[in-house]
């Protein structure tokens, strides 16, 4: 989740919104904004997919990354 994280929190400054200001335009509630900005790792995947649609993109399945130890 942190790729997403870090996507939200990035393209959200971009647009000069503060964390309020989206979570009121996306219509998503400000302490979930927070908590997936923080890279919680139990967020609903609905609301995921509301934040990333206000910059045009979804989450999708796709293979995992495999760390090497």
């Amino acid at each position: 989740m942190n790729k997403i994280a870090q996507f939200v929190k990035v393209r959200r400054k971009q647009a000069g919104l503060t964390q309020e200001e989206f979570a009121l335009r996306s219509g998503l509630g400000l302490r979930f904004v927070r908590e997936l900005e923080q890279g919680k790792p139990t967020v609903r995947m609905d609301k995921v997919n509301i934040a990333l649609g206000m910059f045009g993109y979804e989450a999708v399945p796709g293979r995992m990354e495999r760390t090497e130890e």
